[in-house]
């Protein structure tokens, strides 16, 4: 008879304390949120939402997909590449106004700070993700960890 590890107590005080405190984090964060214009918060939020499922959702998949069968039998180092480009690609979401230089004067006159050096700090942490998942990728071939049993 296998052993079986034993399931997380879910519902545990602990757990039910730190989902009050983040549902008051939210409530908190959403009543800070929508002191200004509820309606064009609550048009950008739809917007977001409809951007990311109509355009950059089935971009990233197409894009997966072609990274996968370009793979051939050697999927598992999908992985080397998968992550870095995902949190790359965050990122550039969550930053791009600053990136793309699109809000850099109101950026000074709110933060005192110029925008000036976020496209070259993004390409340096997206060079150091990229760098840090090859080295991974080579110590574990060269130890022969390779993900995939037969791959080399």
């Amino acid at each position: 008879m296998p052993h079986r590890t034993p399931r997380p107590v879910l519902g545990s005080p602990f757990h039910l304390l730190v989902l009050l405190c983040s549902f008051a984090l939210c409530a908190y964060a959403g009543v800070r949120l929508l002191d200004g214009d509820p309606f064009l918060i609550a048009l950008w939020f739809a917007g977001a939402a409809l951007v990311h499922d109509l355009v950059l959702l089935p971009l990233y998949a197409a894009a997966d997909r072609a990274l996968v069968k370009g793979a051939g039998r050697r999927r598992s180092w999908v992985t080397y590449v998968r992550v870095p480009a995902a949190l790359s690609g965050l990122l550039l979401l969550v930053w791009f106004p600053l990136i793309s230089g699109r809000v850099s004067e109101r950026y000074e006159g709110v933060a005192g700070q110029s925008a000036a050096g976020y496209p070259a700090r993004w390409l340096i942490v997206t060079a150091v993700l990229f760098g840090g998942s090859a080295v991974v990728f080579a110590v574990r071939v060269r130890w022969g960890r390779a993900v995939g049993a037969g791959e080399g």
